[in-house]
C-alpha cells in the first residue's frame, strides 16, 4: 500500500458549531467511502479553515466519528482578498492502493468552486 493525500472543502452558511460538526462529518464520510478507506487506513488529517469560522474546531467533528486516536490538527487558511467565505478545508493522509489518479477529492456545499479541476 502506497500513501495518499486526499483533499476536501466544504462550505458553512453560518459560523455554527452544528452546522460545523454536520458539513466536516458529511465531508470526511464521503472521502472514506469514496476513497475506500477504513479507520485503519488513516494516518492523520490536516484541517484549515477561513478566519470567519470560530466557533469550533473542525477536528472536533472527527472525533465525534471516533477518529480521536488518529492525528488530527487544525490551523488558519491565509487570509487571501476575495476568498470563498466560510470554507473548511482537509487533506487525509491515508494508506491506500489506489492510483493518484483514481483518488476522489471530495468538494461539497459550494465548495467545488475552488477546486472545479479536481472535485468529483
Amino acid at each position: 500500500m502506497r500513501v495518499r493525500a486526499i483533499r476536501g472543502a466544504t462550505q458553512l452558511q453560518s459560523d455554527d458549531s452544528e452546522e460545523m460538526a454536520a458539513a466536516v462529518t458529511e465531508l470526511l464520510q464521503d472521502i472514506f467511502a469514496k476513497n475506500n478507506l477504513a479507520k485503519e487506513n488513516l494516518i492523520s488529517i490536516f484541517f484549515t479553515s477561513t478566519q470567519d469560522l470560530i466557533c469550533d474546531f473542525p477536528a472536533a467533528a472527527a472525533r465525534r466519528l471516533d477518529l480521536g486516536d488518529i492525528p488530527l490538527m487544525c490551523a488558519q487558511e491565509i487570509p487571501v482578498s476575495g476568498s470563498l467565505p466560510r470554507v473548511v478545508r482537509v487533506m487525509v493522509h491515508a494508506h491506500s492502493d489506489l492510483a493518484h489518479s483514481e483518488i476522489k477529492h471530495i468538494y461539497a456545499r459550494g465548495a467545488e468552486v475552488l477546486r472545479r479541476d479536481i472535485a468529483q
